[in-house]
């Protein structure tokens, strides 16, 4: 007589770390995810993730890009990057995370800080040229 074997339970969808922040649009390329994860700059469930973390929905992410931190619940999973639309869809910033974000930007406002100064136009080259200070470019 066997003895009938209990089913194994399906295993809850996941996805690779890198891969679900390149799907959802918070890195271009699924490089630059894995580089950011490894500098320390993403957290899964306030610890440390490496990037063949499986991310499960409900998981919380924080992503710090440049001066921006977001913490964000993953709601679905993606391995394939799609539309912007559907890459909004997969997850949830929470509500101190976007007053953060907005409190840093109305400040950065208001302290002045302009965009750095980009390439010179044609007339401020003339005037480089005329000072004399060629490898100012």
């Amino acid at each position: 007589m066997t003895v009938p074997k209990a089913p194994i339970p399906p295993a809850a969808p996941a996805v690779r770390l890198d891969i679900w922040l390149w799907a959802a649009r918070f890195f271009k390329t699924r490089a630059l995810a894995k580089q950011a994860i490894e500098g320390g700059k993403i957290d899964c469930n306030d610890t440390q993730a490496k990037p063949s973390k499986a991310v499960h929905a409900g998981d919380r992410v924080r992503v710090r890009r440049g001066e921006e931190t977001f913490v964000i619940d993953v709601v679905g999973l993606a391995g394939q990057r799609g539309p912007a639309a559907a890459a909004q869809k997969l997850y949830l910033e929470t509500e101190e995370s976007r007053a953060a974000r907005e409190a840093l930007r109305e400040q950065r406002r208001m302290q002045g800080h302009a965009a750095p100064p980009g390439k010179p136009d044609k007339r401020a080259r003339r005037l480089i040229r005329a000072l004399g200070d060629i490898d100012a470019f």
